[in-house]
C-alpha cells in the first residue's frame, strides 16, 4: 500500500491505517457513470478502494458535459465506461477496475452484484432502483442511494445490517407522472457532484465503520438555500423476505391496447409506415433519435396537436415513457376517439433490452 498517497486520511485518528486497509480490501459496484456516478467513482478511486465495478452502457453526449465532469467535449459519442476506465486508471493505478458495458437488467443483476460488497445506485430511473434493491436484499448487500431533482438531492443507505430497504421508504413504484428524472425537468450541474460526494462518504462509512451511517434516514438537500433535512423511516420486515426477482421492473404504465413495448415498436418502425412522434426536446432528439420518428416536443403540444392525422394511429415516444404518456393523456382528452399508443419504457427500454439500437 502506498501510505504516502493516503497519508492525510490515515493520520485521522478515527480512520487510521485500519480504515485504509479496509478500503483496499473492499469491492464497490457503481451502477451508472453519469452525474452521480462520476463523483462517486472519482473519489472512491482516489481514496484507495481496492476494486471498483462500473455498470454503464450509455455514450457521452453534449448534454452530459455540464455535470459529468469526468468527460470532455472530444469524447462525445464514446462509451462512458471506456472513457471512465481510461481516466480512473490514470488517476490511481492501484485500483482494480471492472467495467461492465451493459445496463443492469433482470438477467444480469444477481450475477454482477454478487461479486461486490456494496452497491451504489447512481442511476436516474425507478425500475433500476427497485431491481437493485431486490437483488441486494436477496444477496444481503447494502446499497447507497442517491437521487436528483432540479436543485435538490436525496441520499440514504438501504439494507444495511438488516435495516430498512428501498421498498420500506418507497413501497410502490411511482406512476409515469410522478417524480420525473433530469431528462424530464433538468438539474443544475453542481448538484450531482454534491449528492454524489455524499454517496461516496456513505460508502466509506459503511466499509470502515466510521461515523453514523444513513440507515433508516433519508437526507434531503436543497441547493437553493443550502438546507438539510433528515427523515426517519422504519423497517417493514416483509421487505426483507424477497427471495427472487420480479418478472418485470417496467414503469407503472398502461399495458393495454393503448401501449406497446419499445422493442416491438422498433420492429414495427422497420416494417410499417407509422405516425411516430418523439416528444422529447429538440436537443435530445438531435443527439439521438430512431429513424422515421418526428420530433414534436411535449412542451409545445398545443401548437402541433392539430397537425396530427387522427384518422391513423399515433405512436408516442420519449426517453422513459413518462412524457409520452403525458402527451397521450392530453391528446386523448382533445380527441377522445383517436388511437393513441404510448411506447412503454421509451428509448431507455430499448437500451436495456437490445445491444445496439
Amino acid at each position: 500500500m502506498n501510505t504516502e498517497r493516503y497519508s492525510r486520511q490515515i493520520m485521522l485518528a478515527e480512520f487510521g491505517l485500519e480504515g485504509q486497509s479496509k478500503l483496499r480490501e473492499s469491492k464497490v459496484l457503481v451502477v451508472g457513470a453519469g452525474g452521480l456516478g462520476v463523483p462517486v467513482l472519482t473519489y472512491l478511486n482516489a481514496m484507495g478502494v481496492g476494486t471498483l465495478g462500473i455498470v454503464e452502457a450509455d455514450e457521452v453526449s453534449q448534454s452530459n458535459l455540464h455535470r459529468q465532469v469526468l468527460y470532455s467535449a472530444d469524447e462525445v459519442g464514446q462509451l462512458k465506461v471506456a472513457m471512465a476506465l481510461k481516466k480512473l486508471k490514470r488517476q490511481n493505478t492501484d485500483t482494480i477496475l471492472r467495467p461492465y458495458n451493459t445496463f443492469l437488467t433482470l438477467e444480469n443483476a444477481l450475477a454482477i452484484i454478487s461479486e461486490f460488497d456494496i452497491v451504489v445506485d447512481a442511476t436516474d430511473n425507478f425500475p433500476t432502483r427497485y431491481l437493485i434493491n431486490d437483488a441486494c436484499v436477496i444477496l444481503k448487500k447494502p446499497f447507497v442511494y442517491g437521487a436528483l431533482h432540479g436543485f435538490e438531492g436525496q441520499v440514504s443507505v438501504f439494507n444495511y445490517k438488516g435495516g430498512p430497504t428501498y421498498r420500506c421508504l418507497f413501497p410502490k413504484m411511482p406512476s409515469a407522472f410522478e417524480v420525473p428524472n433530469c431528462n424530464e425537468h433538468g438539474v443544475l450541474g453542481v448538484i450531482p457532484g454534491i449528492v454524489g460526494n455524499f454517496q461516496a462518504l456513505e460508502v466509506v462509512k459503511v466499509l470502515t465503520g466510521l461515523g453514523e451511517v444513513l440507515s433508516g434516514k433519508l437526507l434531503l438537500f436543497n441547493g437553493l438555500n443550502q438546507s438539510f433535512q433528515k427523515i426517519k423511516f422504519g423497517l417493514i420486515p416483509s421487505n426483507l423476505a424477497i427471495d427472487e426477482l420480479q418478472k418485470d421492473y417496467g414503469f407503472d404504465c398502461t399495458t393495454d391496447e393503448n401501449s406497446i413495448q419499445a422493442t416491438e415498436f422498433q420492429n414495427l418502425l422497420k416494417t410499417e409506415d407509422l405516425q411516430a412522434i418523439d416528444v422529447r426536446t429538440i436537443g435530445e432528439f438531435e443527439e439521438f433519435h430512431l429513424k422515421h420518428t418526428k420530433n414534436l416536443p411535449l412542451e409545445t403540444l398545443e401548437s402541433w396537436k392539430d397537425s396530427l392525422h387522427f384518422d391513423r394511429a399515433v405512436y408516442l415516444l420519449c426517453e422513459t415513457g413518462m412524457r409520452s404518456l403525458e402527451a397521450q393523456a392530453k391528446l386523448q382528452a382533445y380527441r377522445p376517439k383517436a388511437t393513441l399508443i404510448n411506447v412503454d419504457g421509451g428509448l431507455y427500454n430499448l437500451r436495456t433490452n437490445v445491444a445496439k439500437y
